[in-house]
């Protein structure tokens, strides 16, 4: 049988990779950029004169997960129906990752936010199952933006 390669999530952002890829690494423990390839110079077309210096290709990883980026251009956008999980170990590490990757207020629910890019992520406890076990848990976790762990414990 041939040896799996890793699979690894790719990010398109309009204009703005690099600076996505510092925050990020900013924002978790054992983080990287690995390398960066940019778009050529404007002498090959139209197209790519308004892309020079932009990120073609970008390597970089947070917390041992490797992901590509690039930027694309506005003909695509992030939406919630994809979203990265960062599993807290306490109510702490909830706080802290929801302050750094929550920007757009109208976003938050059930524990997703959206950051200032527009990439979807659940902030939640690493025992969210356990948590959401009963409907009053499921209740409380469904009025909830960000999750606070003693709430659904005591409900």
């Amino acid at each position: 049988m041939a040896e799996l390669l890793p699979i690894q999530p790719c990010l398109w952002f309009n204009d703005n990779a690099r600076e996505a890829m510092t925050y990020y690494i900013d924002v978790f423990p054992n983080s990287r950029i690995n390398s960066i390839v940019e778009y050529p110079d404007a002498t090959l077309d139209e197209h790519f004169a308004a892309m020079s210096g932009k990120v073609l290709n970008g390597s970089f990883t947070l917390n041992g997960v490797d992901f590509v980026c690039l930027d694309g251009g506005p003909i695509f956008t992030f939406n919630e129906s994809i979203s990265l999980v960062v599993l807290c170990k306490n109510q702490g590490e909830i706080d802290t990752y929801w302050a750094q990757l929550s920007h757009v207020a109208e976003s938050e629910q059930c524990g997703w936010c959206k950051d200032q890019f527009g990439v979807s992520w659940q902030i939640i406890p690493e025992n969210m199952a356990e948590l959401t076990r009963r409907p009053e848990q499921i209740g409380v976790m469904m009025n909830q933006k960000k999750i606070v762990i003693a709430e659904l414990e005591n409900a």
